[in-house]
């Protein structure tokens, strides 16, 4: 696992293009503190940081093919790079390295962009055509791994975090009014937008080609869509051991590593399963990791005992506390670069440094499987909405709903009138291909109502929904209620929110590699295929996976509740022991002087907190998303981060100046 960075049509000098390069891979050294290189020519710059996990000893990049007419710098892992090998040596192509890293320059050597889709893997990758004088990026079909992209004057810029860009000379970022809107509904952006202008992200999926003459993006993968009539498995029997058959594939392909390889265990479903599949791959000891909270609202402790001492694996533990999220909450928005909705990034980030000093590079987790599998909240409620649609005055469809939120007092103490009154909201609109999300972007939404005057004026023309909404009619038209909901969640929440957020962010932070079997390609393309019914059997959520797992995983563990990954709000932002630097951000100071959001409404909302009096779901969320900005805002915007010194820079292990690189095209 890596980071890359670099530049197309840089005109400077040599040694102005080493230290910028050199400056831009420091931002993200925590993404590889092992080795670092450039590959340096008249027209481009190419830069990796690598913490080394396959072929420790020769795989240093930047690398090239034989004749050095391609050089690749590449972020991730591609896990079936050993049968890959064996395809490329028997059209007599040779290796200097045991590397994926150089299987991949030849599969691009051999096949182009179509190599692509011979990938079983998780990446971001940069190939520089030295007779074509040509870019190539590429990013995994999910969106595992991230890669940006922004142009300064005639100079095109790209790197695995935004962060490495406020080190090239002249970028000048600004927050957007209209990401903040999208992200204010929809916990994250639209299309490529992040939230600052001019920076987009190549989408998963997807490859581009930048030349002198133009940059041209194409999708290679799409999450495969089947209407009603298509679906493939009908039966627990033929679904269970074709996914059987491909998940083991998907674990033991996760497992190939030069270092060890761990796994969490949070004592949920999802990461009970690929604990048990990696002791069935194998059987040796293994080593797992979870994190608990304090506060018994949020807290699975129990749960994860049961699971260790079931699987009686090498277990370590840490403890998550309210005064934890404030202390580390700025830097866990540093590593996300972008607005957040909640904390629970900020445990994740606790779990992955506690892995890691435990000496493990790697670590197998579970996310995906609420994804694939119906195991979300939303999609019970969006069956249960389109059942209570039939009869909108029905006194009792509503009462179902209780059942999905025992964690939030309003619902689960609400009567009749109040729960119509909350979750009615375009309650008959069944066909719109977001229905499932309708009233939980509208709640959401109200964070907008957060804005200072000149944003509120940037974005009253636009409605994030509506847009999203006309994208979608024709995509998802005739498509089950199931169906739709995955598409939003797998294309819009898990990879630009829960990936980036939680996953790949909190984990590299912390210079650790996640890997999730679960998204493996052919187990989504699996998933799609299945009937409903299989993954939301009645309101019983995972229900193939269930199945699967009976009488291989404890019952305690198997038909638990189903229990939000959540993390404290209130109490850690607000109690004596917050650090000064929250309480800074929130002030009417730096509210008014950063002009993002009305102090009058943030007071009140502060006002609110402190009293903690009827604090609501969405006022934690808006005080997390108010707060985030503005520390996103003071980090990026203000660059109050720490100047680079000399014993900061990343130490070039490997440096390659090509002058006979000139343009011959």
């Amino acid at each position: 696992m890596c980071g890359i960075a670099g530049f197309f049509n840089f005109n400077q000098n040599t040694e102005n293009k080493i230290t910028t390069l050199r400056h831009m891979l420091t931002r993200i050294k925590h993404r590889g503190p092992d080795e670092s290189g450039i590959y340096l020519s008249k027209n481009i710059g190419l830069g990796s940081v690598r913490l080394s996990i396959v072929d420790l000893a020769t795989g240093t990049m930047p690398l090239s093919n034989s004749n050095k007419s391609l050089w690749i710098v590449f972020n991730g892992e591609i896990f079936n790079h050993i049968e890959l090998r064996e395809e490329l040596l028997a059209k007599n192509y040779t290796f200097k390295t045991n590397s994926d890293t150089e299987v991949i320059i030849h599969l691009y050597e051999e096949y182009g962009p179509e190599f692509l889709n011979k990938l079983n893997g998780q990446f971001a990758i940069a190939i520089w055509n030295k007779t074509k004088q040509e870019l190539f990026l590429a990013r995994d079909r999910v969106g595992i791994r991230p890669l940006f992209y922004t142009t300064v004057g005639d100079s095109f810029i790209f790197a695995s975090e935004i962060k490495s860009f406020l080190e090239f000379p002249e970028f000048s970022p600004k927050i957007s009014a209209k990401a903040l809107c999208e992200y204010f509904t929809f916990w994250t952006s639209l299309s490529s937008n992040t939230a600052f202008e001019n920076v987009l992200e190549v989408p998963p999926g997807s490859y581009m080609m930048i030349n002198t003459i133009s940059k041209t993006i194409k999708s290679y993968w799409e999450l495969p869509i089947k209407k009603t009539n298509e679906y493939e498995f009908h039966t627990v029997k033929e679904a269970a051991e074709e996914f059987e058959s491909i998940f083991t594939d998907a674990i033991k392909l996760r497992l190939r590593a030069d270092v060890p390889v761990a796994a969490y265990l949070s004592g949920g479903l999802d990461s009970s399963i690929t604990t048990a599949f990696i002791k069935k791959v194998t059987p040796d000891s293994l080593r797992t990791f979870s994190i608990g909270f304090t506060e018994k609202d949020f807290d699975e402790s129990s749960f994860q005992n049961t699971a260790q001492g079931y699987f009686k694996t090498q277990h370590s533990s840490i403890t998550c506390s309210p005064k934890d999220i404030a202390t580390n909450f700025k830097d866990v928005v540093w590593h996300s670069e972008a607005p957040l909705l909640r904390t629970a990034s900020t445990p994740m980030s606790m779990l992955a440094k506690s892995v890691r000093d435990h000496n493990i590079k790697v670590v197998i987790t579970g996310e995906g499987a609420d994804e694939l599998f119906g195991g979300y909240n939303i999609f019970k409620e969006t069956k249960i909405k389109h059942f209570w649609a039939k009869d909108p005055q029905s006194k009792y469809r509503p009462l179902l709903l209780k059942k999905l939120y025992p964690y939030i007092p309003q619902i689960s103490k609400a009567n009749n009138t109040v729960l119509k009154l909350f979750f009615g909201y375009k309650l008959t609109e069944t066909a719109s291909p977001i229905y499932s999300h309708l009233l939980r972007w509208h709640n959401t939404s109200r964070i907008n109502n957060c804005f200072s005057k000149d944003y509120k004026e940037a974005t009253k023309d636009y409605s994030p929904i509506a847009e999203l909404e006309k994208q979608l009619e024709t995509k998802l038209k005739d498509c089950d209620y199931l169906t739709k909901a995955q598409w939003i969640e797998l294309n819009l929440f898990m990879s630009k929110y829960l990936l980036s957020s939680q996953g790949d962010r909190m984990a590299m932070a912390n210079s650790i590699e996640g890997r999730y079997p679960f998204l493996d390609h052919r187990i989504i393309e699996f998933c799609m295929k299945l009937n409903p019914d299989l993954k939301l059997n009645g309101l019983n959520e995972k229900y193939l996976l269930k199945k699967v797992m009976k009488s291989k995983l404890p019952e305690s563990i198997l038909n638990r509740p189903k229990q939000a990954y959540r993390a404290p709000i209130q109490s850690a932002f607000f109690h004596e022991e917050s650090p000064p630097y929250l309480s800074k951000m929130l002030s009417e100071e730096k509210i008014t002087e950063f002009g993002v959001f009305n102090s009058k409404h943030v007071n009140k909302l502060k006002n609110k907190m402190v009293l903690n009096k009827q604090i609501s779901e969405i006022d934690n969320m808006a005080i997390t998303a108010v707060l985030s900005t503005q520390i996103l805002y003071d980090l990026f915007i203000n660059k109050s981060i720490p100047k680079l010194l000399a014993n900061d820079l990343v130490i070039l292990t490997k440096t390659i100046i090509d002058e006979s690189d000139i343009k011959t095209n």
